[in-house]
Protein backbone atom coordinates (compact mmCIF):
# COMPACT_ATOMS: atom_id res chain seq x y z
CA UNK A 1 0.00 0.00 0.00
CA UNK A 2 1.58 3.05 -0.78
CA UNK A 3 2.07 5.77 1.98
CA UNK A 4 -0.48 8.45 1.01
CA UNK A 5 -3.11 6.07 0.82
CA UNK A 6 -1.78 4.22 4.11
CA UNK A 7 -2.44 7.76 5.60
CA UNK A 8 -5.65 8.62 4.20
CA UNK A 9 -6.90 4.86 5.35
CA UNK A 10 -5.23 5.32 8.82
CA UNK A 11 -7.51 8.96 9.38
CA UNK A 12 -10.84 7.46 7.63
CA UNK A 13 -10.53 4.65 10.14
CA UNK A 14 -9.59 7.36 13.12
CA UNK A 15 -12.51 9.78 12.36
CA UNK A 16 -14.96 6.32 13.01
CA UNK A 17 -15.21 4.86 9.20
CA UNK A 18 -15.38 1.25 8.34
CA UNK A 19 -12.63 -1.30 9.57
CA UNK A 20 -11.44 -2.63 6.75
CA UNK A 21 -9.47 -5.55 7.09
CA UNK A 22 -8.07 -6.47 3.36
CA UNK A 23 -7.89 -10.36 1.79
CA UNK A 24 -4.55 -11.03 -0.35
CA UNK A 25 -4.65 -13.20 -2.87
CA UNK A 26 -1.36 -14.08 -5.52
CA UNK A 27 -1.97 -14.10 -8.63
CA UNK A 28 0.29 -13.90 -12.14
CA UNK A 29 -0.48 -10.44 -12.14
CA UNK A 30 0.58 -9.17 -8.65
CA UNK A 31 -1.41 -9.33 -5.62
CA UNK A 32 -5.15 -9.98 -5.30
CA UNK A 33 -6.33 -7.55 -2.36
CA UNK A 34 -10.47 -8.13 -1.61
CA UNK A 35 -11.85 -5.70 0.73
CA UNK A 36 -14.91 -6.29 2.95
CA UNK A 37 -17.28 -3.35 3.04
CA UNK A 38 -21.22 -4.55 4.11
CA UNK A 39 -23.44 -7.07 3.17
CA UNK A 40 -22.72 -7.92 -0.51
CA UNK A 41 -20.41 -5.13 -0.92
CA UNK A 42 -16.81 -4.89 -1.35
CA UNK A 43 -14.14 -3.29 -3.33
CA UNK A 44 -11.10 -5.46 -5.71
CA UNK A 45 -7.93 -4.50 -6.07
CA UNK A 46 -5.22 -5.84 -8.99
CA UNK A 47 -3.29 -5.31 -11.43
CA UNK A 48 -3.64 -1.07 -11.15
CA UNK A 49 -7.60 -1.84 -11.53
CA UNK A 50 -10.43 -0.93 -8.22
CA UNK A 51 -13.55 -2.33 -8.86
CA UNK A 52 -16.54 -1.78 -6.60
CA UNK A 53 -18.98 -4.73 -6.18
CA UNK A 54 -22.47 -3.51 -5.27
CA UNK A 55 -21.70 -0.41 -4.21
CA UNK A 56 -24.29 0.94 -1.25
CA UNK A 57 -24.84 2.30 2.40
CA UNK A 58 -22.71 5.57 2.72
CA UNK A 59 -20.55 7.53 0.02
CA UNK A 60 -17.78 8.22 3.44
CA UNK A 61 -17.30 4.40 2.96
CA UNK A 62 -15.49 4.17 -0.18
CA UNK A 63 -12.83 7.60 0.64
CA UNK A 64 -10.39 5.52 1.50
CA UNK A 65 -10.22 3.82 -1.94
CA UNK A 66 -9.46 5.38 -5.45
CA UNK A 67 -12.23 5.93 -7.30
CA UNK A 68 -13.10 2.97 -9.12
CA UNK A 69 -12.18 1.43 -12.78
CA UNK A 70 -15.23 -0.94 -12.91
CA UNK A 71 -18.46 -0.36 -10.66
CA UNK A 72 -19.91 -4.58 -11.32
CA UNK A 73 -23.86 -4.14 -10.04
CA UNK A 74 -25.65 -7.66 -9.66
CA UNK A 75 -29.49 -6.86 -9.74
CA UNK A 76 -31.81 -4.18 -9.03
CA UNK A 77 -32.90 -4.26 -4.98
CA UNK A 78 -31.29 -1.38 -2.43
CA UNK A 79 -29.16 -3.77 -0.44
CA UNK A 80 -27.26 -4.02 -4.22
CA UNK A 81 -27.73 -0.89 -6.21
CA UNK A 82 -28.34 3.05 -5.15
CA UNK A 83 -28.35 5.51 -7.74
CA UNK A 84 -27.45 8.49 -5.32
CA UNK A 85 -24.28 5.83 -4.35
CA UNK A 86 -23.14 5.40 -7.81
CA UNK A 87 -23.42 8.96 -8.83
CA UNK A 88 -21.51 10.05 -5.73
CA UNK A 89 -18.55 7.32 -6.18
CA UNK A 90 -18.46 7.13 -9.91
CA UNK A 91 -15.53 8.64 -11.64
CA UNK A 92 -15.15 9.74 -15.13
CA UNK A 93 -13.13 6.95 -16.41
CA UNK A 94 -15.44 4.25 -14.45
CA UNK A 95 -17.24 1.60 -16.34
CA UNK A 96 -20.47 -0.08 -15.00
CA UNK A 97 -21.61 -3.70 -15.55
CA UNK A 98 -24.78 -4.47 -14.84
CA UNK A 99 -27.72 -7.18 -16.37
CA UNK A 100 -29.94 -6.33 -19.30
CA UNK A 101 -32.94 -5.47 -16.29
CA UNK A 102 -31.04 -3.12 -14.00
CA UNK A 103 -29.02 -1.48 -17.44
CA UNK A 104 -32.56 -0.20 -18.25
CA UNK A 105 -33.62 1.47 -15.06
CA UNK A 106 -29.83 3.69 -14.68
CA UNK A 107 -29.82 7.67 -15.48
CA UNK A 108 -28.71 8.60 -18.82
CA UNK A 109 -25.04 9.24 -17.11
CA UNK A 110 -24.72 6.35 -16.01
CA UNK A 111 -26.33 3.85 -18.78
CA UNK A 112 -23.60 5.22 -20.95
CA UNK A 113 -21.11 4.36 -19.15
CA UNK A 114 -22.31 0.56 -18.38
CA UNK A 115 -21.97 -2.35 -20.50
CA UNK A 116 -25.20 -4.80 -20.08
CA UNK A 117 -23.98 -8.49 -19.94
CA UNK A 118 -26.75 -11.25 -19.83
CA UNK A 119 -27.20 -14.58 -17.72
CA UNK A 120 -24.19 -16.80 -19.07
CA UNK A 121 -22.61 -14.01 -21.77
CA UNK A 122 -19.41 -12.73 -20.80
CA UNK A 123 -17.29 -9.89 -21.89
CA UNK A 124 -13.29 -9.12 -22.34
CA UNK A 125 -13.97 -4.80 -22.43
CA UNK A 126 -13.41 -4.34 -19.07
CA UNK A 127 -9.40 -5.78 -19.59
CA UNK A 128 -10.43 -8.85 -18.50
CA UNK A 129 -12.76 -12.05 -19.31
CA UNK A 130 -15.59 -11.49 -16.93
CA UNK A 131 -18.72 -14.10 -17.41
CA UNK A 132 -22.13 -13.47 -16.34
CA UNK A 133 -23.51 -16.80 -13.90
CA UNK A 134 -27.75 -16.47 -13.76
CA UNK A 135 -28.63 -15.49 -10.01
CA UNK A 136 -32.38 -16.20 -8.99
CA UNK A 137 -34.50 -18.01 -6.91
CA UNK A 138 -35.75 -21.72 -7.09
CA UNK A 139 -37.96 -22.87 -4.47
CA UNK A 140 -40.72 -22.14 -5.61
CA UNK A 141 -41.87 -19.38 -2.82
CA UNK A 142 -38.88 -17.63 -3.13
CA UNK A 143 -39.24 -17.19 -6.80
CA UNK A 144 -40.68 -13.34 -6.56
CA UNK A 145 -37.68 -12.47 -4.89
CA UNK A 146 -35.10 -13.14 -7.96
CA UNK A 147 -36.86 -14.06 -11.14
CA UNK A 148 -34.54 -15.93 -13.47
CA UNK A 149 -32.98 -13.42 -15.96
CA UNK A 150 -33.37 -10.51 -13.34
CA UNK A 151 -29.71 -10.27 -11.70
CA UNK A 152 -25.93 -11.69 -12.36
CA UNK A 153 -23.40 -13.42 -10.35
CA UNK A 154 -20.00 -12.78 -11.92
CA UNK A 155 -17.08 -14.73 -12.29
CA UNK A 156 -13.78 -12.36 -12.59
CA UNK A 157 -10.66 -13.90 -14.54
CA UNK A 158 -7.76 -12.38 -12.80
CA UNK A 159 -4.29 -13.00 -13.38
CA UNK A 160 -5.01 -17.35 -13.21
CA UNK A 161 -7.37 -16.88 -10.61
CA UNK A 162 -11.47 -17.23 -11.28
CA UNK A 163 -13.52 -15.31 -8.20
CA UNK A 164 -17.47 -15.77 -8.00
CA UNK A 165 -19.76 -13.35 -6.80
CA UNK A 166 -22.98 -14.95 -6.41
CA UNK A 167 -24.96 -12.18 -6.08
CA UNK A 168 -28.51 -13.09 -4.65
CA UNK A 169 -29.37 -16.92 -5.54
CA UNK A 170 -30.23 -19.96 -4.78
CA UNK A 171 -28.05 -23.00 -5.67
CA UNK A 172 -28.90 -23.18 -9.58
CA UNK A 173 -27.52 -25.42 -11.90
CA UNK A 174 -25.41 -22.56 -13.38
CA UNK A 175 -23.88 -22.18 -10.68
CA UNK A 176 -23.25 -25.96 -9.10
CA UNK A 177 -22.05 -26.26 -13.08
CA UNK A 178 -18.57 -23.63 -11.85
CA UNK A 179 -15.33 -25.19 -12.68
CA UNK A 180 -12.06 -23.94 -11.12
CA UNK A 181 -13.41 -21.58 -8.95
CA UNK A 182 -10.53 -19.91 -6.71
CA UNK A 183 -12.51 -17.51 -4.66
CA UNK A 184 -16.35 -17.53 -4.05
CA UNK A 185 -18.31 -15.14 -2.42
CA UNK A 186 -21.53 -16.93 -1.42
CA UNK A 187 -24.97 -15.54 -0.27
CA UNK A 188 -26.95 -17.22 2.34
CA UNK A 189 -29.90 -15.61 4.10
CA UNK A 190 -33.28 -16.42 3.97
CA UNK A 191 -36.01 -15.91 3.43
CA UNK A 192 -34.67 -13.91 0.13
CA UNK A 193 -31.74 -16.55 -0.89
CA UNK A 194 -31.13 -19.71 0.95
CA UNK A 195 -29.76 -21.43 4.17
CA UNK A 196 -27.02 -22.25 5.82
CA UNK A 197 -27.54 -25.62 4.74
CA UNK A 198 -28.82 -25.54 0.93
CA UNK A 199 -25.55 -22.72 0.13
CA UNK A 200 -22.87 -25.75 2.17
CA UNK A 201 -24.72 -27.99 -0.43
CA UNK A 202 -23.82 -25.88 -3.25
CA UNK A 203 -20.38 -25.42 -2.18
CA UNK A 204 -20.02 -29.17 -2.23
CA UNK A 205 -20.65 -29.52 -5.41
CA UNK A 206 -18.78 -26.77 -7.38
CA UNK A 207 -15.79 -27.07 -4.98
CA UNK A 208 -14.74 -23.53 -4.80
CA UNK A 209 -10.94 -23.34 -2.93
CA UNK A 210 -11.98 -20.89 -0.80
CA UNK A 211 -15.46 -19.57 -0.12
CA UNK A 212 -16.38 -16.58 2.12
CA UNK A 213 -19.75 -16.09 3.06
CA UNK A 214 -21.45 -12.64 2.60
CA UNK A 215 -24.92 -11.36 2.40
CA UNK A 216 -25.39 -13.54 5.95
CA UNK A 217 -26.97 -11.11 8.28
CA UNK A 218 -29.03 -13.18 10.89
CA UNK A 219 -27.59 -16.90 9.56
CA UNK A 220 -25.42 -19.07 11.63
CA UNK A 221 -21.88 -18.98 9.78
CA UNK A 222 -20.04 -21.34 11.92
CA UNK A 223 -22.46 -23.92 11.11
CA UNK A 224 -22.04 -23.27 7.38
CA UNK A 225 -18.33 -23.85 7.85
CA UNK A 226 -19.12 -27.11 9.53
CA UNK A 227 -21.55 -28.49 6.83
CA UNK A 228 -19.11 -27.35 4.26
CA UNK A 229 -16.32 -29.46 5.83
CA UNK A 230 -13.45 -30.55 4.04
CA UNK A 231 -15.09 -29.25 0.73
CA UNK A 232 -13.67 -26.11 0.64
CA UNK A 233 -11.56 -23.35 2.87
CA UNK A 234 -14.82 -21.60 4.64
CA UNK A 235 -13.26 -17.71 6.02
CA UNK A 236 -15.59 -16.31 8.12
CA UNK A 237 -15.19 -12.19 8.53
CA UNK A 238 -17.46 -9.48 10.07
CA UNK A 239 -19.24 -7.58 7.36
CA UNK A 240 -21.19 -6.42 9.76
CA UNK A 241 -19.43 -4.00 12.08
Amino acid sequence: MNPLRLIILLAFLLSGGLALAAEEFKTAKGKLIITPINHATLVIEWNGKTIYVDPVGQAAWYKAFPKPDLVLLTHIHGDHYRAAILQAVVGPKTQLVASPTLASVLEKELKAKTITVANGASTDKVGFKLEAVASYNTTPPRKRFHPKGQGNGYVLNLGGKRIYLSGDTEGTPEMLALKDIDVAFLCMNLPYTMDVAAAAKAVRAFKPKVVYPYHSRGQDTVKFKALVGDAAEVRLRDWYK
